[in-house]
């Protein structure tokens, strides 16, 4: 099991998002999460990629119990196993493509050559060997997008979380991406977890869970 969570909880002031949450996900699964703006998709998202801290409940992840690990112990634990992928891609408008895909590698103390070979590996696979040295500006949507997957990917992360991945994408470029996904699950052995309303997506995933008011139906 590369993920297990058991009942995980989170409130905001008055306001109790996740209400006992139980996930599971296996090696190389690729697992959808839908529900209603403000069910607490996000909310779990984020507690499950370590983002956010639970009120309530015990979290391991790749044999790990990373709720107890120290704030410098879990920011590398995340760098190393952990990749995210948002509907808003968050690249460095002042850094090239090749630039943005190798910031975790640096941080995580790669060396800069073996790092900028993969990173130039990854950005060919995912077509973009001629957009290397262009800067967000210069790309479209999904070219950011990939992108964006070329540097949550550049550690190899045993996760990879998404949220609304493709929610600012056309349809052609959303389906895709949507191709994409399943193509490097197939690749690198990586679980995806992907916080989605598209139905498309969803019907394409291992498993479907679907949320409302803070737990899964």
């Amino acid at each position: 099991m590369i993920i297990r969570a058991q009942g995980i909880e989170k409130s905001f002031g008055a306001l109790k998002v996740l209400k006992g949450i139980d996930f599971e996900a296996q090696e190389a699964e690729v697992v959808s999460i839908m529900g209603a703006s403000g069910a607490g998709k996000s909310t779990l998202l984020q507690i499950l990629g370590t983002l956010s801290t639970p009120d309530a409940g015990t979290l391991e992840i790749d044999g790990t119990d990373v709720l107890r690990l120290g704030s410098r112990e879990l920011s590398a634990f995340r760098n190393r196993r952990i990749g995210f992928v948002f509907q808003f891609h968050h690249l460095l408008p002042e850094f090239t493509s090749l630039e943005n895909v190798l910031i975790p590698a640096y941080i995580g103390g790669r060396k800069e050559p073996e790092a900028r070979k993969e990173a130039l590996a990854l950005l060919e696979d995912l077509g973009l060997a001629e957009r290397v040295s262009h800067k967000p500006s210069e790309l479209s949507g999904g070219e950011q997008q990939r992108v964006a997957i070329a540097r949550a990917l550049i550690n190899r992360p045993a996760i990879l979380f998404a949220d609304e991945p493709s929610g600012n994408l056309d349809s052609a470029t959303k389906a895709d991406l949507h191709r994409l996904f399943f193509e490097l699950r197939d690749r690198y052995r990586q679980t995806i977890i992907i916080v989605t309303h598209d139905p498309d997506l969803a019907a394409l995933c291992d498993r479907t869970l679907h949320m409302k008011d803070g737990l899964f139906l």
